[in-house]
């Protein structure tokens, strides 16, 4: 998951790159802060102190995908990205976002028993 995540925000910084050269830079600041939030969660639920902790990170990793899905499809429906990269990144995010889920889910399964 971490090599994932960690590959995501390099696609999400260099998209970041390319809106900026398009002169966006509200929308582009908003993707790169959650796009790179992360992997930067699945790294601290890497380190967890307790599954408690690594579940709180995991969640917040998991809501940050979907913001950044967000972020994505609104970038794309006002026309400053392609169809195409939209396609094509917002596919990584999506797998990612089930990736988490299921990890959620199965560290809070796992909880309760």
């Amino acid at each position: 998951m971490y090599e994932k995540a960690y590959a995501f925000a390099i696609r999400i910084v260099n998209a970041y790159k390319f809106l900026n050269e398009k002169q966006e830079f509200i929308l582009s600041k908003q993707l790169l802060r959650s796009g790179t939030s992360v992997g930067a969660n699945v790294a601290e639920a890497n380190g967890a102190i307790s599954d408690v902790d690594f579940s709180a990170k995991i969640s917040i990793a998991y809501k940050e995908i979907l913001e950044t899905k967000y972020w994505l499809s609104l970038l794309k429906d006002t026309g400053f990205i392609p169809s195409n990269f939209y396609e094509d990144i917002f596919t990584d995010a999506d797998e990612i976002s089930k990736m988490l889920f299921s990890i959620l889910k199965t560290s809070r399964i796992n909880k309760n028993d």
